[in-house]
């Protein structure tokens, strides 16, 4: 039947229904091309001005625009900045190309508690190692210092968890706290929440360590008496080492370690020398990387010093690739201090490092 009512149908007529199907072809062809260009250029438009004109703590809903009649709400296909950030599952600094890459391929972070812990000590060089080590794309560390093992234990492992960055199948959580060392319950409650942490500790001359600390603390109270008034129970230098003080306690490394050893095998710790990690950070780093189970990926070519402030500084890192140091504080100028306060507390010291070197089977040859 079709064919009969084909056969009947004259040249013209078949030409006229060829060119007016190729037509609409046309036609519709050219509408949805427009449509979606329309779409794409309304959306770059709309993009830009809500990157320029909101904060990343504001909640911003997707744009509404107008397109032949209708409206239209434009929906990224790939979310960089909802998912997981509005779900509290990712911090900001959680926006580097290889975050975004994993959310993309829906790989989801999750919180877990610290595979390792840096625990100290406190001015000898804890936040150079933090950020030298968080350079491995499998480290992943908290910004600031928790303090959870001395402040804060009570609020239990669930907060504690709550400030851990997130992480994937294969990275390492780390946290430092340099005041966990001398804190006398900070080794039980830490083989409590897991006997396996490995624990990475930073020491100085502690003589040194003493002196920056004291620094440290008189660039925030200006009225601080001299050192050498601090340091010594008569206020003099030749005087006895008040080992009451803060500073000088920090120092007697040996009596803080051996309360981690009631816990903690010796395999489980590693001990960075302040000294090597500013004159080759690479080597240290390396030696790192090693006790953490991780290939050596943080090298030389991440480092470089700066003779001004007398400390290496980043040439590279994950969330900048222009050349920085760690702060305005790293390498700042100690207070001049009488020899003879210095060689007073050498004396005081040379029997505890002498059982440090003893404990740890390192020799980190401190005068």
């Amino acid at each position: 039947m079709v064919y009969k009512w084909y056969a009947n149908l004259s040249n013209r007529t078949i030409a006229i229904t060829i060119v007016v199907c190729i037509c609409m072809l046309y036609v519709s062809y050219t509408f949805n091309t427009c449509l979606i260009s329309s779409i794409n250029k309304t959306w770059k438009k709309a993009h830009t001005s809500i990157t320029t004109m909101t904060t990343p703590t504001e909640e911003t809903e997707a744009p509404q625009i107008k397109i032949l009649g209708s409206i239209v709400r434009i929906v990224p296909l790939t979310d960089d900045s909802g998912g997981f950030e509005a779900k509290g599952l990712l911090n900001a600094s959680d926006g580097s190309p290889k975050y975004r890459f994993l959310r993309q391929q829906g790989l989801r972070p999750s919180r877990h508690l610290p595979d390792a812990l840096i625990i100290g000590v406190k001015k000898s060089g804890t936040r150079a190692l933090l950020e030298f080590i968080r350079l491995h794309p499998d480290v992943r560390a908290a910004g600031c210092e928790v303090h959870f093992f001395d402040r804060h234990y009570a609020k239990g492992l669930h907060w504690y968890r709550h400030h851990m960055p997130p992480t994937i199948e294969g990275q390492i959580t780390m946290e430092k706290t340099p005041s966990y060392f001398i804190t006398k319950e900070a080794p039980k409650r830490v083989y409590h929440m897991n006997p396996s942490t490995k624990l990475l500790v930073v020491v100085r001359d502690p003589v040194t360590r003493a002196i920056s600390d004291y620094t440290q603390a008189r660039s925030k109270k200006k009225d601080m008496k001299r050192f050498e008034e601090l340091a010594f129970l008569n206020g003099t230098s030749g005087g006895v080492v008040d080992t009451n003080w803060g500073p000088v306690k920090i120092g007697v490394y040996a009596k803080h370690l051996e309360r981690w050893l009631e816990y903690f095998p010796l395999s489980q710790l590693i001990f960075v020398s302040g000294e090597r990690l500013i004159a080759d950070p690479a080597v240290e780093i390396g030696r790192v990387q090693d006790f953490l189970g991780l290939k050596r990926v943080v090298n030389e070519k991440h480092f470089y010093f700066n003779s001004t402030k007398g400390f290496p500084c980043l040439l590279k890192s994950e969330e900048r690739s222009s050349p920085h140091c760690l702060g305005k504080t790293k390498g700042r100028n100690h207070p001049k201090i009488e020899s003879q306060a210095i060689e007073r507390l050498r004396e005081f010291y040379r029997p505890f490092n002498l059982k440090f070197y003893q404990l740890t089977g390192i020799n980190f040859g401190w005068p």
